[in-house]
């Protein structure tokens, strides 16, 4: 038996009671944080609290080779994810895979970033588009390559009016991208100037105590320091009205500037 467990979004106290259980009831846990980290914790923590030993998994140990999978064949293995397993693809392959060996599989849902900008925000749930993930650049053969995909998406988004989420990259050489640094790799891409006025929305560190929420047109937002990782951005539509008073209320939002909506 293979389980699923979310951790939630900051630390070691966001996991259910149902995904305590299933942690502590386990043979063996182990845990993976490179599609998301859990910034308010430590192993130790999570150790400590779970009455457990967590064995963390390499990404090659995720993605090409999970041997790991066959201790699940005969026993109760748990796999703690940051925020809801099933939101990464990822976990979703991984269920295939152990499907392929005849694991009987469970989830134990977990708080999601996906979810909580709604919350967070005041934007309406139901009016965000597709999502997309800003990757750091890398280096092609004469030159920078930034990826245009979630400028992309951002434009095809705006044409339905609906608001964009997007992740930012989490490298182990580069770190985690900030908020600034997404908007400029945006404004790099954005030739025809389609952002010049968008509204932009950042949060930091959702779900701690010292989460923080901006908002204001990207531009000005690129050079507004938001503190330490984990950070998303959000590119919003035009704006219901309560949607608008959201955002100067809970994120500081120039008032002049939601009134006209977001693009």
């Amino acid at each position: 038996m293979l389980t699923f467990v979310g951790l939630g979004l900051y630390d070691e106290e966001d996991v259910t009671l149902k995904g305590v259980r299933a942690i502590r009831d386990a043979d063996m846990v182990f845990a993976e944080f490179y599609t998301s980290k859990m910034m308010g914790t430590t192993i130790e923590r999570m150790e400590s609290i779970y009455q457990t030993n967590v064995t963390v998994l390499s990404r090659n140990e995720i993605e090409v080779d999970p041997a790991w999978l066959h201790h699940a064949i005969e026993g109760d293995v748990v796999l703690l994810t940051g925020g809801d397993p099933m939101v990464s693809t990822t976990h979703v392959d991984l269920r295939l895979r152990a499907s392929d060996l005849g694991i009987e599989t469970a989830i134990v849902h977990g708080s999601s970033i996906a979810s909580a900008v709604a919350g967070i925000t005041g934007l309406q749930n139901y009016r965000f588009g597709k999502s997309a993930t800003i990757p750091f650049p890398y280096h092609g053969r004469s030159k920078t390559v930034i990826s245009e995909t979630p400028y992309n998406v951002i434009l095809q988004n705006r044409d339905n009016d609906l608001h964009t989420l997007l992740f930012l990259d989490i490298d182990p050489k580069q770190g985690f991208m900030t908020i600034p640094h997404a908007i400029e790799l945006l404004m790099r891409v954005d030739e025809s100037k389609a952002l010049e006025e968008a509204l932009g929305v950042g949060i930091a560190r959702a779900g701690s105590l010292d989460v923080v929420v901006g908002c204001d047109r990207l531009i000005r937002l690129a050079t507004f320091d938001f503190g330490a990782p984990m950070h998303v951005l959000i590119v919003p539509a035009t704006l219901h009205q309560m949607e608008a008073e959201a955002l100067v209320r809970f994120a500081g939002a120039p008032g002049d500037v939601c009134a006209g909506g977001a693009f």
